[in-house]
């Protein structure tokens, strides 16, 4: 490895990925925008939007800045700059990527007119740009901030701030976007019997704004947040690294830059494998571009450590399990496959069948990817120790641009389909949009699970960075702190869903009672003669999450410090250890379930088991309805729960060290 080259590749790696998402951005938004009926459409999503996004960053400014000074206060000037460094960049993230995704549905719509391949191709480059902004901002920050002050310590700051904004982002857009999905299907599919997309619905906008501030902001955030604090944990674990597997601490500290650096170069090559072959498969088109982009990777990681094999073969383990957890996590929730036809069966007897199965499938779905994560620790340990587990986390989380074009292209084929239908376009469009948006949830799905096991190894190498930094060797389980910290880990990502769930629940309350309203009070409505107002729903729904928004958010970064304070270090490695393990099957349970719930219905409404309108449909509505809060609010935003408690251990591990009363 050439360490004088590793900065100077991740400031070029960083600087050419904007520049192709600048390139893309330009690519989509000169395409035909179709009828100014569809264009009246998109413009209230993308107003719905910006206002949303607006009102949360201005909600949390005084959070922010209160932190920002506290970390000044309690550690140093320069590590709350990096805080609001990392604030900026991972709101810039989600920004810039909701804001062409917004732009890019009604020119998926337009391109639907003319075919399959020229909708898939404006989604594709739609989602490319969050996560091709994603990426460049991250390596650009990471890097800078080392340059400059040339301490890693200092971008720990940046890593906190990364992950303060990913769990409102995640909170805030998931109660968002399901509470206005739960309040227009409860209303419109299921009492007034009337499609997804009718225009006649309110929550119509609604519902089509939360998907971008859920699944574009949302995630672009908390994939931010993971791909820079995983960096910089392996950064922090490399300083140590010499000492046991030889060579100097600088070229372990920038091998993780120089990872993400190639990758990022091969995920701009891999995007254009993204073609419809003769088959006309979506999915095998898109998993194109993932394969592409891990073979070219791993080319670029053996250039790149070829003097120590090793770390090579470290690398290929975060590789593997990228791949192998977007087959696991496709298997239980696309609808080609046992799980989800099973749950859609269920539904012929009723939705207290369809909850039940869908319930078992998501316990189920936890055992494959713990056991694949388990074998990973084991082999990347063996490998090259603490450090090649943080290294693996890093080669995993360096595919986050080629994951997040997965993930954003789901929204926008969503909103296009949504678009169509408004818009009265023929029913063959309607048919293209319908096969995008089919498959854009099975790659929502995908990239949760994706999401979710780099947030468990990348929270693993945060611990293993907290564990040097309090000088703890072992954590002793008989030792009564350890264990009340492990119980209080345990519990605090229950505590935290069902606050999500509750929260899901009080905004979809107040938008169902508003669409009911409406549907009474405005005449015509139903017959199509009459507009509803749909700003109110919009109104309602960014008010109900912002209000909802900041408890959890308290609660994440209070609780691991107070717990530090009170019982000392060794408790809070045990509460850290409890979120790890808890937090990552209780996201899997949700994610999976919600998900699969999602896709029967989904193949009920293909016309099976009686097909649309009938009770099997109905029933599997219901389960639609309870998986929503799962798939799109807990199961995403417990990711960044885990990643806050554990970056914030790390960030105040001094602080706690000197000032823990230890009273256990």
């Amino acid at each position: 490895m050439d360490v004088s080259l590793m900065l100077p590749l991740a400031f070029g790696a960083g600087v050419l990925t904007l520049l192709f998402s600048a390139y893309l951005t330009f690519s989509v938004l000169k395409r035909p925008t179709g009828s100014e009926k569809m264009q009246s459409i998109a413009k209230a999503i993308q107003e719905g939007a910006s206002a949303y996004l607006s009102r949360q960053y201005k909600t949390l400014v005084i959070f922010v800045v209160l932190l920002a000074a506290l970390i000044g206060y309690f550690i140093n000037f320069d590590t709350g700059i990096a805080f609001l460094g990392g604030v900026i960049a991972s709101a810039l993230a989600g920004t810039v990527g909701m804001m062409v995704s917004v732009r890019a549905n009604v020119r998926t719509t337009q391109a639907a007119t003319t075919g399959l391949k020229p909708a898939l191709d404006v989604a594709v480059k739609g989602g490319a740009v969050t996560g091709f902004t994603l990426i460049g901002l991250g390596l650009l920050g990471v890097a800078g901030l080392y340059s400059i002050y040339s301490n890693l310590e200092v971008l720990i700051g940046f890593g906190f701030g990364a992950s303060l904004i990913s769990l409102f982002a995640r909170v805030g857009g998931g109660i968002y976007t399901k509470a206005a999905d739960v309040g227009a299907d409860l209303v419109g599919k299921v009492e007034k019997g009337i499609p997804e997309d009718d225009p006649r619905n309110p929550a119509y906008i609604a519902d089509n704004v939360g998907d971008n501030v859920g699944d574009c902001a949302g995630m672009a955030a908390d994939l931010f947040e993971s791909y820079a604090v995983t960096l910089i944990a392996a950064m922090l674990l490399g300083g140590l690294a010499a000492a046991s597997l030889g060579g100097t601490a600088l070229e372990y500290i920038l091998l993780p830059l120089g990872v993400a650096s190639v990758a990022g170069i091969a995920s701009i090559v891999g995007s254009f494998f993204i073609r419809l072959g003769s088959s006309q498969n979506i999915m095998h088109a898109l998993y194109k571009g993932v394969f592409g982009t891990a073979v070219l990777s791993a080319v670029g990681f053996y250039v790149l450590t070829s003097d120590q094999l090793n770390l090579f073969y470290t690398t290929l383990v975060g590789l593997v399990i990228t791949i192998l957890m977007f087959l696991i996590t496709e298997y239980y929730t696309a609808k080609e496959y046992r799980p989800v036809k099973e749950v859609a069966e269920a539904s012929r007897t009723g939705a207290g069948t369809n909850l039940i199965s869908g319930l078992a499938v998501g316990l189920e779905a936890t055992a494959l990817p713990a056991l694949l994560i388990v074998l990973g620790i084991w082999a990347a340990y063996s490998f090259a120790g603490l450090y090649g587990i943080a290294l693996a986390a890093a080669a995993m989380l360096s595919m986050t641009a080629m994951v997040i074009t997965l993930d954003a292209y789901g929204p926008i084929t969503d909103n296009a389909g949504g678009i169509a239908e408004s818009s009265g376009l023929p029913a063959k469009v309607r048919k293209v949009t319908d096969e995008l948006d089919s498959v854009g949830n099975t790659t929502k799905a995908t990239t949760k699970g994706f999401a979710i096991a780099g947030a468990a190894l990348g929270a693993l190498a945060l611990f293993a960075a907290f564990a040097e930094a309090t000088h703890l060797t072992t954590v002793n389980l008989l030792k009564p702190s350890v264990v009340m910290g492990l119980f209080i880990g345990g519990v605090l990502p229950f505590l935290f869903a069902s606050l999500l769930m509750k929260a899901v629940g009080k905004a979809a309350f107040e938008i169902v009672e508003e669409v009911r309203r409406q549907f009474r009070t405005i005449k015509g409505l139903m017959k199509g003669t009459a507009r509803p107002d749909y700003a109110r729903c919009v109104d309602l729904a960014t008010a109900g999450a912002l209000k909802q928004l900041l408890i959890p958010g308290v609660l994440a970064v209070a609780v691991p410090l107070l717990v530090g304070w009170l019982f000392g270090v060794e408790a809070l490695a045990g509460l850290l250890g409890g979120v790890i393990v808890s937090g990552f099957l209780l996201a899997l349970f949700m994610a999976t379930s919600g998900a699969t719930w999602d896709n029967a219905k989904k193949y009920v409404e293909d016309g099976h088991f009686g097909g649309k309108g009938s009770d099997t449909h109905k029933a599997a509505v219901v389960g639609d309805t309870v998986g929503d809060p799962f798939k799109d609010t807990a199961g995403p935003s417990l990711n960044s729960l885990i990643k806050v408690v554990n970056t914030v251990a790390l960030v105040f591990a001094g602080v706690l060290l000197t000032y823990a009363l230890n009273l256990v």
